[in-house]
């Protein structure tokens, strides 16, 4: 009955938006453990672990002479770095609060912040912990030589636009179809094992199975990082353009699914997940 309105301008909400999404986002990179450097630290073995089992089975299984020309290690870390990105975008996206959530009723929080937040926290976890693998490989092992680390970069924000673009559109029907979009959500993520494409190079594809795969977004974007890390290899198969196209599709009707569901939203729903 009785509020304080104050006047402010589209720049200061802005800066409070900003703030909101930042305190959001420390808050879902302490989620899964409340030191924040044991949860980096968590990420960190994780994905070095996935390195090391596709290191040795391409090693046992001898396919190592089928990767590119250069640091075959590098070129293991360039399909799961990609892969890690994209499949914990999809992750935190779908386990990002929605309008339900107890969090929502504080002013002025709202699921755009939580769904920014989500994404911003996986994005920060997945590139350090990238930049600190290859920097203990860099200074440990082995130097290593990036052709071009702006467009390689690139292309890990890509894939990691293109995740929050499907965890969007599952995060959108999750209300309406709990039981589809959770069962949904783990099989595009496990079937990515293999769609993905990081265990193979796209030109060395017969073009018979090439269907099986240039429909992901994933397989595009690996393939074209791929053609920026090494100086030898050059992507024929596969474009960036498309994944970006598919990524702001997937975005923008998982926003307008979202927004329709915010509207419809009761809080009986939850008993239902």
């Amino acid at each position: 009955m009785f509020q304080h309105r104050t006047n402010t301008s589209s720049f200061a909400n802005a800066i409070t938006t900003l703030e909101l999404i930042f305190h959001a986002a420390a808050r879902s990179v302490r989620s899964s453990h409340t030191n924040a450097f044991v949860a980096l630290a968590k990420n960190i073995l994780q994905t070095a672990l996935f390195v090391i089992v596709f290191y040795f089975m391409f090693s046992v299984l001898g396919l190592r002479a089928s990767a590119v020309r250069g640091d075959f290690l590098l070129y293991v870390m360039s399909g799961i770095f990609l892969f890690m990105c994209h499949t914990k975008a999809v992750a935190a996206i779908m386990a990002a609060e929605g309008p339900t959530s107890p969090m929502m009723k504080h002013a002025p929080m709202n699921t755009a912040i939580a769904i920014s937040a989500s994404a911003v926290a996986s994005l920060y976890i997945q590139v350090l912990t990238m930049l600190i693998i290859l920097f203990f490989y860099h200074v440990v092992m082995n130097p290593i030589t990036i052709d071009d680390p702006i467009g390689a970069m690139g292309m890990v924000l890509l894939s990691w636009f293109t995740g929050c673009g499907v965890g969007l559109l599952f995060l959108s029907i999750r209300p309406w179809f709990p039981t589809f979009a959770g069962i949904g959500s783990t099989i595009y993520q496990r079937a990515n094992m293999i769609a993905s494409g990081k265990m193979f190079l796209a030109n060395s594809l017969p073009s018979f199975m090439l269907p099986m795969f240039i429909w992901n977004p994933l397989f595009h974007t690996i393939d074209q990082a791929r053609g920026y890390v090494f100086i030898n290899y050059y992507p024929r198969v596969t474009s960036w353009e498309y994944a970006l196209w598919v990524g702001i599709i997937l975005f923008m009707i998982g926003l307008m699914g979202e927004f329709y569901t915010r509207k419809h939203v009761s809080l009986s729903w939850k008993a239902r997940r």
